[in-house]
């Protein structure tokens, strides 16, 4: 079985809130479900040192 992988970035609302937009976040991901993506993981995207967001690994079969 073959797999590709894809990975979504989500912003915090603003700078020092912690939240991200919930419902886009949900909508976003069930556009992708509706594509035959399945979500793998999510974490924190501490790329700039701070969590600025989540960031979000899906796969489907090739």
């Amino acid at each position: 079985m073959r797999w590709e992988y894809k990975t979504l970035s989500f912003k915090k609302r603003s700078f020092f809130s912690g939240a991200i937009d919930v419902e886009a976040f949900n909508q976003q991901l069930d556009a992708y479900g509706r594509e035959g993506w399945e979500l793998v993981s999510v974490c924190p995207n501490t790329s700039m040192g701070a969590p600025s967001g989540l960031v979000a690994v899906l796969k489907r079969q090739k």
